[in-house]
């Protein structure tokens, strides 16, 4: 990210602190994750990477390191821990990560928008057939299980192509991209339903 420290000027890896001389900054509830992060916007995450960048801020906003410097510190310090906690459950979830890029782009969210491809919509009317009629454990249930996965990921990688590179803002091609969403959204709580009844494995 291009920003510098108020403070000692360095450059800043987070919108959360400086990591040259520890400040905690004031940042707004509504941070965008990408800038918590210090990584441009964009569908494409390294979670390892990811991973390695929320160890390192943690250190720097965690509260356990400023019970001693106040309450109003401490106060801060929490607030920002939060935020980047909150940061990185956006950005390692692939479909938080792009329905926040989609809304950031000025495109739909899911309750201005709430349908889905008209074709997938055929499909869903006979998964449902299948989740009502089908016992968990059969062949058809297992049969379903494997469609839903192969379209989830199918689902996945649209969506990404559609977001790479990142729409311009307003753009057409963001309502296609939410409905897509939304049809994700659908097949997970699908899969989810399929196994909370096969039970423990």
């Amino acid at each position: 990210m291009d920003a510098t420290c108020p403070s000692c000027g360095a450059g800043l890896e987070t919108s959360l602190a400086c990591g040259a001389c520890g400040v905690l900054m004031l940042t707004d509830d509504a941070a965008c994750p990408f800038a918590v992060f210090g990584l441009e916007p964009g569908f494409d995450v390294d979670l390892k990477e990811l991973k390695v960048r929320l160890r390192r801020f943690t250190r720097l906003v965690h509260p356990d390191f400023f019970a001693l410097e106040g309450e109003q510190a401490l106060a801060k310090a929490e607030r920002n821990n939060a935020l980047l906690n909150a940061a990185y459950g956006v950005l390692a979830d692939e479909v938080r990560r792009a329905e926040r890029l989609v809304e950031s782009l000025g495109g739909p969210t899911e309750k201005e928008l709430g349908s889905m491809p008209q074709a997938f919509l055929m499909e869903v009317m006979e998964w449902n057939e299948t989740l009502e009629e089908a016992s968990p454990g059969s062949t058809g249930w297992l049969e379903l299980e494997r469609d839903l996965t192969e379209h989830r990921d199918r689902i996945s990688t649209e969506i990404g192509a559609a977001l790479t590179p990142l729409p311009q803002p307003g753009a057409e091609s963001l309502t296609g991209i939410r409905q897509s969403l939304n049809a994700r959204r659908y097949v997970d709580r699908a899969l989810g339903r399929i196994a909370a009844s096969a039970g423990p494995s």
